[in-house]
């Protein structure tokens, strides 16, 4: 039985001849009224076309994180390199500090906003990338061929990280994101102890209480909450795009992988320098 809305609704037209209209003897096909052929165009294409995807809907795609992460990534690369070779020696020391509060301060606004900003989510990317282009260049001056090294060992932890998730090796469960969270808040407090004791004392020397091998112990556990966290990154977008959150959230996604990155290339040169001292 047809919808009786679409057969004597004036949007749809109703089932009988008008203006001009015929219909074919008993057994034969009917035609459709001259005047609403595109009207029931449109409605077979409602019924029949494909479904609407994500990108359609206003929903987070795979693909809408990739683009953003890659694009965050990108930027923290490009302002990376102007603070290592734009900025003048005189005034290293200002980007570099200055790069870190407000990289600082703009995380921190970010990640308790509940909305995402783009805007500030770029801010902070400019601003880890001048300060990590230029703690780069220095440890790149102390010990050549850092900065790559860095980067690969960062690479391929993301990498094998992601291969195990997908795989189902590792899950996230209540138990697993508690531990990782309360582990990660302790581990801030104590980089920010620790930052304090290099800054204003000259306890255990260029890396504070991360020096010799207490520091390589330090900074295996750091790699390893850090690699726990973009864990818990791609499980939160894998069950953003499944819950179909909008879009805009791909950017909150992003933010999470940026700054899980940018701590693992920073756990790996503080390693990395350890073991040429050693």
């Amino acid at each position: 039985m047809a919808n009786p809305y679409l057969s004597n609704s004036p949007q749809f037209g109703k089932a009988q001849p008008q203006h001009g209209a015929h219909f074919q003897p008993k057994g034969g096909t009917a035609t459709v009224p001259q005047g609403y052929e595109p009207q029931f165009q449109a409605v077979e294409q409602s019924y029949y076309g494909p479904d609407a995807g994500p990108e359609h809907t206003g929903r987070m795609t795979y693909e809408d994180v990739i683009v953003r992460t890659a694009g965050m990534l990108a930027l923290v690369v490009g302002a990376a390199a102007a603070g290592w070779f734009l900025i003048p020696d005189g005034l290293k020391m200002a980007a570099l500090v200055g790069g870190l509060v407000v990289g600082l301060i703009l995380g921190l606004v970010n990640a308790f906003k509940r909305e995402p900003s783009p805007g500030l989510i770029l801010a902070y990317g400019v601003a880890q990338g001048v300060f990590l282009g230029v703690i780069s260049g220095v440890f790149e001056i102390m010990y050549p061929g850092i900065v790559v090294q860095a980067v690969l060992a960062t690479f391929i932890t993301f990498g094998v990280t992601l291969a195990l998730f997908r795989s189902g090796k590792i899950r996230v469960t209540p138990k697993f994101t508690k531990i990782v969270v309360i582990a990660t808040i302790s581990y801030a407090v104590f980089v920010l102890v620790n930052l304090g004791i290099m800054w204003f004392t000259d306890i255990g020397g260029q890396f504070g209480l991360r020096s010799g091998w207490i520091g390589l112990a330090i900074g295996a556990f750091a790699v390893i909450l850090a690699a726990l966290n973009l864990v818990l990154d791609f499980d939160m977008i894998a069950r953003g795009v499944k819950n179909g959150v909008a879009r805009r959230y791909a950017w909150s996604a992003a933010f999470g992988l940026t700054v899980t990155l940018i701590w693992l290339y920073i756990e790996f040169l503080r390693i990395l320098a350890i073991l040429r001292n050693n």
